[in-house]
């Protein structure tokens, strides 16, 4: 845990986080501010602990979850049974000394605990309190369960995902939870950037609603609904996932003028009127999209590639994980590395005068419970 004293100070050095919160999007928040030098500690129930300790795959060597060595990197943790008083006291100091707390109880929840918005800003004013929930402390479904997929079915995202007439699709991985800790971050930091204690309200369903893009706009001024067209958009063509003749798959998309003249040259069709503008392109959605299958069907992977290179035109590899981690260019950018042995994702981004640092790994319960009782956040 030491770090070497030429390291530059990080950006968010100084700031002390209180993590209440539990699996996936309060904790990816906290992550985040962690990762840029946030003092975070990690609070969890003695019974079990936070349940993403189990979630998903174990690491073959030590038996312990994966989600949670990622997760929860860059945090000490100390078990807190918030119903005793002795422990109570223990998190009261804690919040007493913090800048933010992070949590995603339910609505009411805090509040019963005795722990409630008002009474923390009563006893430090300053505190930025960011309650991550599924639809939010306000509207009336604000005591419904919340879940990624009960998000990414309600904000619209499943509506457009899959095949034309097929069923609607949920995105593979934890979408929303990813997006959502990622808003939190941010607004947590725009709300200790404003100087004033305050209640950051962040929802699942709200954060991943603004990711589609103008279809509110589309709707409320044309009555138009945006599709299900597979891997395709509605307003570029082609665009898409393309199977070439040695079975692997390439990944383009013709999304601005000079991009798609270029790609129509190269297909051979760069003077046909009928794939002149965006609109008519659009029009002949499945005919320029068979002459882009039929091109790529006759040629491997790499001729693809080194045809779209040389012309200049957007195409990439379709890639799995296995792919990335052999990949030349993830490997400069240190995309991805090791921690405490384990490899996971790196930073999201990268400063140049103020780093942020990688620590240690997701710890062992209680794993400072010790030094934090006695020192709070001194160490």
């Amino acid at each position: 845990m030491n770090v070497p004293a030429d390291t530059p100070a990080a950006p968010l050095a100084g700031l002390r986080v209180v993590d209440l919160s539990t699996v996936l999007a309060g904790p990816n928040c906290a992550r985040y501010l962690a990762d840029f030098g946030a003092e975070v500690i990690k609070v969890e129930r003695p019974d079990g602990g936070d349940s993403l300790r189990n979630l998903g795959w174990r690491d073959p060597r030590d038996g312990s979850g994966m989600w949670w060595k990622m997760v929860n990197r860059n945090k000490r943790t100390i078990a807190l049974d918030l119903k005793a008083d002795d422990d109570l006291a223990v998190l009261w100091r804690l919040l007493d000394g913090a800048d933010v707390l992070v949590e995603n109880f339910r609505p009411g929840t805090l509040e019963r605990l005795g722990l409630g918005p008002d009474v923390l800003h009563a006893r430090n004013p300053r505190l930025v309190v960011t309650r991550v929930t599924g639809f939010g402390q306000t509207g009336p479904y604000r005591q419904r369960p919340g879940f990624a997929t009960i998000a990414e079915s309600m904000s619209g995202l499943a509506a457009i995902s899959g095949e034309p007439g097929g069923q609607p699709l949920l995105p593979p991985i934890a979408l929303t939870d990813e997006l959502t800790g990622l808003a939190a971050a941010f607004a947590t930091l725009v709300a200790v950037h404003s100087g004033v204690g305050q209640v950051v309200d962040v929802t699942l369903i709200e954060s991943l609603f603004q990711f589609m893009s103008p279809l509110v706009t589309l709707y409320g001024l044309t009555g138009e609904l945006q599709g299900r067209l597979g891997a395709g958009l509605p307003y570029t063509v082609p665009r898409g996932t393309y199977q070439c003749s040695d079975g692997a798959w390439v990944g383009l998309s013709a999304s601005s003028d000079s991009v798609a003249a270029r790609l129509l040259n190269l297909l051979g069709v760069g003077d046909d009127p009928r794939f002149a503008t965006f609109v008519s392109r659009m029009e002949h959605r499945e005919e320029l999209e068979g002459i882009m299958r039929d091109w790529c069907a006759v040629r491997t992977r790499d001729e693809v590639l080194a045809a779209f290179a040389e012309a200049e035109a957007a195409v990439g590899p379709v890639m799995d994980i296995a792919d990335i981690t052999a990949d030349p260019h993830y490997q400069a950018r240190e995309a991805i590395v090791e921690l405490d042995g384990t490899p996971m994702q790196g930073l999201i981004a990268k400063l140049s005068a103020t780093p942020g640092r990688l620590q240690w790994q997701g710890r062992a319960m209680d794993a400072d419970g010790a030094e934090i009782r006695e020192k709070g956040w001194d160490r």
